[in-house]
């Protein structure tokens, strides 16, 4: 019998997986429509959620075909299917997303499920021989992002994990014109997402799933376990389980503004968050209100989440310059370097008086995802699988920290803290948005979050409080919606 080397054997499995995949793709020519699915449609009756307006998004892309929906709550796919109709689209409807990609005739799919769902069913898509359009955040976890990236990388697809305002061009020539220098050196990146989000309220026990809704598919990887809140739909983001909080919804927008910023293409080797759910006592589980510190060398960022409804510190002074023009907005990330700052495409000095304005001449996200599907050449992409990988890093190790943490007095914090000025100064900021809001720190302390290291390599965390961590980069799938070790 003949041997078979280690190394002929991979490479024979490489070539069977590509052949594969190949076999269940379309070459696309010049003028071959590109047939899109979109999976998870949402639940806003008026606007449709993110997949319904990613559907109208794509529908206005010169040769693109909207060509299937998909939905686990019947509820969503009915005004869907009828505005599909009403433009003249005859698509396919499916509830299970599995039976999706086994149709040969979908050559990608844009996913806006709940974020539990994201890297599974792009990992799903690439064996499919699909190329991908995910929504933030790409994954759930560390562990299933990186898989993600495999998947996307040994089958050859296309994967836009579309993340922050990477369309803009005018904030891609701002960082770049921090990078040679203009502004000195980099002092630290500030990002924020100041956004109000409301109490969603205290059940008194489990409620009734809506009867539209395949619950089984709906939990997919996640825990199968009693509905402990009023409203199954969009108020997932504040359950670990199948959420990230603000800082997976709104935040990550401004993460990857700030990882792009520094050009960092790994993800950094010390997390600390601060922070806490307060304000009202319900049946959300993460923190409304967070500060974190990602450390990378030679400049840090620091991230600011607020989510109750006063923000009266949105123009304090210490961030410099003129407020008013400077920091009326309530989202973004700002460049802070020794000769001034740059902000939303623009660098200003230290007084706060602009120097250059930058303009964009990018096409959107998901044109850009288009075009390289009609070139494959993916290192066009504005944000591919490894770049929505590590921004999605940046916000697991944030909120890790917070759960491996535990509650402590404000005078303790600031102990801690006292050897780093910028984050020192961003907890006042939480501490005067607290205060805003009537919040008393006496009787509902925040939570200081470990200092965790991390091994960037290995992606695992390392040192104190790592054992718990850990337990926190990967979870324990449901069967039959598996994460795999090997894609």
């Amino acid at each position: 019998m003949k041997t078979v080397s280690r190394r002929d054997f991979i490479r024979g499995s490489l070539y069977a997986g590509a052949a594969a995949v190949m076999a269940r793709s379309r070459v696309l020519g010049a003028n071959d429509d590109i047939r899109i699915a979109v999976v998870g449609l949402g639940s806003f009756v008026k606007i449709g959620g993110k997949g319904r307006q990613d559907l109208r998004a794509f529908r206005e892309i010169a040769g693109v075909r909207i060509a299937a929906i998909c939905d686990c709550d019947a509820n969503h796919v009915a005004p869907v299917l009828k505005e599909c109709k009403e433009a003249g689209e005859r698509v396919k409807v499916y509830k299970d997303v599995r039976e999706l990609l086994d149709d040969r005739e979908i050559d990608a799919v844009s996913i806006t499920t709940p974020n539990h769902w994201h890297s599974l069913i792009t990992i799903w898509a690439c064996q499919a021989g699909k190329d991908v359009f995910v929504q933030k955040p790409a994954s759930h976890n560390i562990f299933e992002g990186r898989r993600m990236v495999e998947a996307a990388r040994k089958y050859g697809r296309v994967v836009q994990a579309v993340h922050g305002p990477r369309s803009n061009g005018a904030l891609e020539k701002s960082f770049e014109y921090v990078r040679r220098g203009k502004l000195g050196r980099v002092r630290y990146v500030h990002g924020v997402n100041y956004k109000p989000r409301m109490s969603i309220g205290r059940v008194a026990g489990p409620r009734p799933v809506p009867e539209s809704c395949d619950y089984d598919l709906w939990c997919g990887p996640a825990p199968k376990k009693p509905l402990m809140r009023e409203y199954l739909h969009y108020d997932w983001h504040w359950d670990w389980s199948t959420g990230n909080g603000d800082l997976g919804n709104m935040g990550i927008h401004f993460l990857d503004s700030c990882r792009w910023a520094l050009n960092k293409t790994e993800l950094p080797e010390r997390v600390m968050s601060i922070g806490g759910r307060f304000g009202y006592d319900d049946d959300g589980q993460t923190p409304n209100t967070l500060i974190t510190m990602l450390d990378y060398e030679p400049a840090p960022i620091i991230f600011e989440v607020r989510g109750l409804p006063k923000n009266r510190s949105f123009h304090d002074k210490d961030w410099g310059g003129n407020m008013d023009e400077y920091y009326g907005v309530q989202y973004g990330a700002v460049v802070h370097c020794e000769n001034g700052y740059v902000l939303d495409g623009a660098a200003y000095d230290t007084e706060g008086d602009l120097i250059e304005k930058f303009e964009s001449d990018r096409v959107d996200s998901k044109q850009n995802f288009i075009d390289v599907m009609r070139s494959r050449k993916t290192g066009e992409l504005y944000t591919d699988a490894l770049e929505g990988h590590l921004s999605c890093g940046l916000l697991h190790m944030a909120n890790i920290s917070y759960r491996t943490g535990g509650r402590a007095p404000s005078g303790q914090i600031r102990d801690i803290i006292r050897g780093d000025r910028e984050f020192g100064s961003s907890f006042d900021r939480l501490l005067a948005h607290l205060d805003a809001n009537g919040v008393d720190l006496a009787k509902t302390p925040a939570t200081l979050g470990a200092m965790l290291r991390f091994d960037p390599h290995a992606e695992r965390f390392v040192g104190p409080f790592a054992e718990e961590a850990n337990e926190l980069v990967s979870r324990k799938y449901r069967k039959p919606f598996v994460v795999p070790e090997r894609v």
